[in-house]
């Protein structure tokens, strides 16, 4: 039995110990992170011709790049070990089936969502141990898998199933979401038959649902899909028909869907340049509204807020078969309401907003044949929403107004015939794609993909109510931006966040290395 004094120096020398590695950690303090930004060009892979390099996935345990290559109806794939040296390896073929539209990666296991020859009928997942790239496992979903992803926990693979129309327009399949439980191989396809009743109210807060005789279910198009950092909620851009759905993925449930409303671009912050014929670039107010319609969109947690990114790109429907429709007019070829546009404006000249294409679904607030409101597709910005459809932030004409300053060559450019102010009269710039780099839940670095400019911007939105501009990444050589990848620190085999931007008119994929 230890004596008092024998305890007492014990305890004394724990103290001692104790004290001393506090001392320690004082003197030798963990090694902050670095969250500097400066993503610098490292190397171009040439993946093919036009369609050869739409959207990409990265896998960190065996360094390699997967990449949607629809001009051969593959995955092209490349060991980036050496970034300054990818090495080609054997590809993935998928034209048996159809042609390849997404890929996502998690922990070894590649997806890939291919849409089937016939547009209308039911797609795939194929799934690829990435190791070797043999087939896993092979899911049927629903119609034109449109875009592929992971839970972040891996335990589902969800799918946004385009149900695009045929050319007529006489076959509109269901627009829906597939989740596929990966241990059990169970497919769950949800539909958005529970919100026919609800038409008519979203639509007054700003959804659309428009295509010749559908329903809302038919009409809907999921567009891209992001999971929440827990794995227990995800997003769709339903793009055309400007909203956002809610998904519990515990219950497997549509829990809700939020129209986008419209912006107004006759108020201050918000100006665009609506003419490719005034021989000038100049941002201006007009009484036209916006419909944000987001393409990609992307989830981030922020001090425990879920916060949803958009790109607001915006798109129109033209199918010409027979009947087919057409959603778009110019506005000098339309019959404006007077009182709203008084002739005395010259609103439909060229040189103003005459060029303009507009959705013609939407304005004639009167049902008398005219339209009393115009409504141009796509917002020309980036969005920031809470996981409840609130609006957070938007860009305003922050997008038009950097390219102007920065890069006044590239403001409304237009990859399609290298034409400066081709874009004012459509969509702008067409911010495509958003992506999130998390560093160390200290910085959150935002890049927007610019389509139409070939431009992706860098953006620190460690506030998410006000972001902050960074940098403009561009090269002569890579055109039209249609999916970027954000690989950690810890990921990366250089052990520095790369940028993985996929090109999809030059076929080419370009890695930038965050020095």
């Amino acid at each position: 039995m230890k004596t008092l004094k024998q305890s007492l120096l014990l305890v004394a020398a724990f103290i001692l110990l104790y004290s001393c590695k506090n001392d320690d950690d004082n003197q030798n303090p963990t090694t902050p992170v670095d969250t500097s930004v400066n993503f610098q060009f490292k190397t171009t892979i040439n993946v093919g011709g036009a369609g050869s390099a739409e959207i990409s996935a990265f896998d960190p345990i065996s360094n390699k790049l997967f990449t949607v290559n629809t001009e051969l109806d593959q995955i092209s794939i490349y060991n980036i070990s050496d970034i300054d040296g990818p090495i080609m390896e054997t590809p993935i073929d998928v034209s048996a089936f159809g042609t390849p539209n997404s890929v996502a990666v998690n922990n070894g296991k590649l997806a890939v969502a291919v849409e089937a020859s016939n547009k209308q009928a039911a797609g795939k997942i194929y799934v690829y141990n990435t190791s070797d790239n043999s087939l896993a496992n092979e899911y049927t979903v629903g119609s034109l898998p449109d875009m592929v992803t992971f839970t972040k926990d891996g335990n589902f693979i969800l799918s946004a199933n385009e149900g695009e129309p045929n050319d007529d327009y006489t076959i509109d399949p269901d627009g829906t979401v597939s989740i596929i439980d990966v241990a059990n191989n169970n497919v769950t396809t949800l539909d958005f038959s529970a919100f026919n009743s609800q038409e008519a109210t979203l639509e007054s807060q700003g959804f659309r649902v428009f295509g010749p005789n559908a329903d809302l279910a038919a009409d809907v198009e999921p567009e891209y899909i992001t999971i929440s950092e827990d794995s227990q909620y995800a997003w769709v851009s339903l793009q055309e028909n400007n909203g956002i759905a809610k998904i519990n993925l515990l219950t497997k449930t549509i829990e809700a869907i939020y129209p986008l409303g419209f912006k107004d671009y006759n108020i201050a912050g918000n100006s665009i340049d609506a003419s490719d014929k005034d021989n000038v670039n100049e941002l201006k107010n007009w009484p036209v509204y916006g419909i944000y319609q987001p393409d990609a969109i992307t989830s981030v947690n922020i001090n425990g807020t879920e916060y949803v990114i958009s790109a607001n790109e915006g798109d129109s429907r033209e199918y010409e078969g027979t009947p087919g429709y057409v959603g778009e007019d110019r506005v000098k070829d339309l019959t404006l309401d007077a009182t709203a546009f008084p002739a005395s404006e010259n609103y439909q000249d060229d040189e103003n907003i005459g060029r303009l294409k507009v959705a013609l679904d939407l304005g004639d607030t009167d049902n008398d044949g005219d339209y009393d409101k115009l409504y141009n597709y796509g917002a020309r910005s980036f969005s920031i929403w809470s996981g409840d459809g609130n609006l957070v932030y938007d860009s305003g004409n922050e997008i038009a107004t950097r390219v102007l300053s920065e890069t006044p060559d590239r403001f409304n450019w237009d990859w399609e015939d290298n034409e400066t102010d081709k874009r004012s009269d459509d969509k702008g710039a067409e911010p495509e794609m958003v992506e999130v780099l998390n560093i160390a839940n200290q910085r959150y670095i935002l890049f927007v993909g610019l389509e139409r400019n070939s431009q992706v911007m860098v953006y620190d939105i460690t506030n998410p109510t006000a972001p902050q501009f960074l940098q403009i990444l561009q090269r002569g050589t890579d055109y039209a931006p249609e999916g970027i990848v954000a690989v950690s620190a810890a990921d990366s085999p250089t052990g520095n966040a790369l940028l993985i931007i996929s090109y999809e008119d030059s076929g080419t994929v370009s890695i930038y290395e965050n020095e």
